[in-house]
């Protein structure tokens, strides 16, 4: 507020909106010279200069107003942007991060395509776009990578969801425009993941399918709004994520080939002995003790390995594709059969082979059961891959749950037989059984040579309309 009754009223925000509304500019000493359009063409090229080399630029601007024209705008909360004297420019640069373009070059080596979606012109996002990876050289607007929010948000409804897939970079964009690509990425059927810090992104958060904020700079309704929050505020964690949930998604299926196998196995035997014999030869204790092997020994084995590299290699799992595979039918029939096999020579012929009472027969027959499961967890460690004991050294608790089991077999078979209602087995018994359990392991990896088709078997049991 000067002496002679005005105000300086300041401006400050992106370059080229607050040079479309000066007048005029201070010069090197300070004196006020009109803003004609051959010096508004030479401070669009500076900006534009700034913005080639990844930097925000920010202008600042001011003009005097009289007290009272000052004292109406501030009734009508409305400040008549025109007139403005440039005071100058400013080019902050937001360096990357170290390991943010390997990050995004492992996202976009697993399948996942990203989009950087920025309230910067056209020419900042380019830039940074290219220093992260993100845009490929001879990516530009020719070619729709490129685009402004604006221009996107004008698009028809075809035209967007004709586009959307090849946007790379989208600048200049709103909160609304964030959520407009949200939405038209989900309509297409992709899995769409958004990481935000804002307020103003709480919608596009809430929308995606996998919403990550930043712990640090992130506001707490963007945390509230996410699923995921980022404690250190690095894009490099979000390839860490993306590891990390393909790694509990395939641990799963892991334990589910386990436990339908067994489970499989466990049906055919006793549902084929008590059609034929009249007799189960697994009693309840025994398949209690099973499914303890199955659902808690086995889910701690199996469902916590750790993330490898080769996660990243497959392509991202869409969300209609089932979560029983082909391949993991593929190894669960044959190693299901396999053990029926086993079983049901055990139960049909096992006292004339092995010379042996009805009582021992069924103990041979839950003993090789159960090591079957045992011999099949490291069948059930690699889905695809034939060396199931790849890094197996590195798991140590896989190795001590696998140690624990046969000790507690022992136990059940040697010295609860009251409980568990066995015999006790001699040396070449024992041997009989570790070797029918073992036989999985070839076994499976002749299977794994079989090819299976990508289509799931589940499709061609639909009926065509």
């Amino acid at each position: 507020k000067k002496t002679d009754n005005t105000s300086h009223v300041h401006w400050k925000g992106a370059a080229e909106m607050i040079l479309a509304m000066c007048s005029s500019y201070y010069d090197a000493s300070g004196n006020i010279k009109y803003l004609d359009d051959n010096e508004k063409e030479r401070f669009q090229q500076i900006i534009q200069g700034m913005a080639s080399s990844s930097l925000r630029c920010i202008a600042f601007a001011h003009k005097q107003v009289p007290e009272e024209e000052h004292r109406n705008e501030k009734d009508q909360k409305k400040l008549i942007e025109d007139n403005l004297t440039l005071l100058g420019l400013v080019g902050i640069k937001d360096p990357c991060r170290p390991g943010v373009k390997k990050a995004v070059e492992d996202c976009q080596y697993a399948g996942v395509n990203i989009k950087m979606i920025t309230g910067d012109n056209v020419f900042t996002a380019k830039a940074i776009a290219t220093e992260c990876g993100i845009l490929k050289p001879g990516q530009d607007t020719s070619t729709g990578a490129v685009l402004e929010g604006e221009e996107f948000r004008n698009y028809t409804h075809e035209e967007r969801m004709e586009k959307v897939d090849k946007i790379c970079v989208m600048a200049r964009s709103s909160p609304f425009d964030k959520l407009l690509m949200v939405q038209c990425l989900k309509q297409k059927g992709h899995v769409v993941a958004v990481t935000r810090d804002g307020t103003n992104d709480a919608p596009a958060l809430k929308e995606t399918d996998i919403g990550l904020s930043m712990g640090i700079q992130g506001t707490e309704v963007a945390k509230e709004s996410s699923d995921i929050v980022i404690l250190d505020d690095n894009f490099a964690s979000v390839a860490r994520v993306l590891r990390w949930g393909r790694c509990v998604h395939t641990n799963i299926q892991k334990l589910i080939q386990f436990q339908l196998t067994a489970n499989v196995a466990a049906l055919l035997i006793n549902f084929v002995a008590a059609v034929y014999a009249g007799e189960i030869p697994l009693t309840a204790v025994q398949l209690l003790w099973v499914n303890l092997i199955m659902d808690t020994l086995g889910a701690l084995a199996l469902a916590t390995e750790k993330p490898t590299k080769e996660l990243m290699d497959k392509p991202p799992v869409g969300r209609t594709e089932p979560l029983i595979t082909n391949i993991m039918w593929r190894n669960l029939v044959a190693q299901a059969l396999y053990q029926r096999a086993v079983l049901l020579t055990l139960q049909f012929r096992g006292e004339s082979i092995f010379g042996v009472n009805k009582k021992v027969k069924e103990t041979l027959i839950f003993n090789t059961f159960v090591l079957c499961q045992v011999f099949n967890e490291f069948n059930a460690r690699k889905l695809e891959k034939k060396n199931v004991f790849e890094g197996i050294h590195k798991n140590r608790l896989f190795l001590g749950i696998i140690g624990t089991t046969i000790v507690l077999q022992v136990v059940m078979v040697e010295f609860l037989k009251n409980f568990a209602d066995t015999e006790r087995l001699n040396w070449g018994q024992w041997s009989a059984c570790i070797g029918f359990a073992a036989a999985s392991w070839p076994i499976g990896w002749l299977v794994k040579c079989i090819p299976v088709p990508a289509k799931p078997f589940s499709s061609y049991l639909k009926w065509k309309k």
